[in-house]
């Protein structure tokens, strides 16, 4: 049965500020909903292959049952860079003209840090098994990307993960290896229920639901990579990579536990 999904799509009517703590200069911004919005632009040094990831990862996570802020395409007019008194953000907001990813602005949360807030094993397990899954090198105790919002933990920032997809060479090989950096995950010494995560989520997570999800990544953002000639050609290899680590989840689940008994 084919799935669809889809993300709402809003215009950035006003930049509010720049969240200078990012590598690539994201910003508060608010849309023609009224909401703010952290805007990842297209235009950053790391391009749309972070958007890309970012969008992958929060819509998986989303499907598995975790907490991701909503994500929506936020168009960015040409109006922006030309106002703009900042040199560094005009030259950023010119070059991200058009379509870029929102992610909706959790106003108050603080860091995630499970010293403070002791987490539920199974919850830890997920994400862990998440990040395996997708090889997000982004989930660490220096940067945790995970926040406390009206007391409930929420992921944010999956832009670091699916990094394969930055050289493209020897990708099939590369989706079933293990995920050697899951040793340094912030989660991993509370990660005891990963066998019981494995069999939920290979059983969740069908292949109609990974092409729905690929299937969301704008034409524009694919085709800036010139290696292939088609978006057809990069989302069925985005479709391959994820159904391989699927079908290989249990060699990513046994170095994940084999990494947790060297932390013990």
């Amino acid at each position: 049965m084919k799935e669809e999904r889809q993300l709402r799509q809003v215009q950035v009517t006003r930049y509010v500020t720049p969240l200078r703590e990012g590598g690539s200069l994201p910003a508060i911004v608010e849309a023609d909903d009224d909401f703010l919005y952290v805007l990842k632009f297209r235009g950053a040094g790391q391009g749309v292959k972070a958007l890309i990831a970012e969008l992958i990862g929060g819509e998986i996570a989303r499907y598995l049952g975790l907490r991701v802020p909503e994500m929506v395409f936020a168009e960015l007019d040409e109006a922006f860079g030309r106002t703009e008194p900042d040199e560094e953000i005009q030259d950023l907001l010119r070059a991200s003209e058009g379509r870029n990813l929102g992610v909706h602005y959790l106003s108050g949360a603080i860091t995630f840090d499970p010293v403070v807030y002791p987490i539920d094993p199974l919850l830890a397990s997920k994400i862990v098994w998440l990040d395996c899954f997708l090889t997000n090198v982004d989930r660490t105790a220096r940067n945790t990307n995970m926040l406390m919002w009206h007391k409930e933990l929420w992921l944010i920032d999956h832009g670091a993960a699916l990094y394969f997809h930055h050289s493209w060479q020897n990708w099939e090989e590369q989706s079933r290896r293990p995920f050697a950096q899951v040793k340094d995950h912030v989660l991993l010494p509370y990660a005891t229920e990963l066998d019981i995560v494995n069999e939920e989520f290979r059983s969740k997570l069908t292949h109609a639901h990974i092409r729905a999800v690929v299937a969301l990544i704008p034409d524009e953002w694919l085709l800036k990579d010139p290696t292939f000639e088609s978006a057809a050609a990069y989302r069925d290899i985005y479709i391959s990579f994820l159904e391989n680590r699927l079908a290989e989840s249990e060699i990513l689940v046994k170095q994940a536990q084999y990494a947790r008994k060297t932390l013990i």
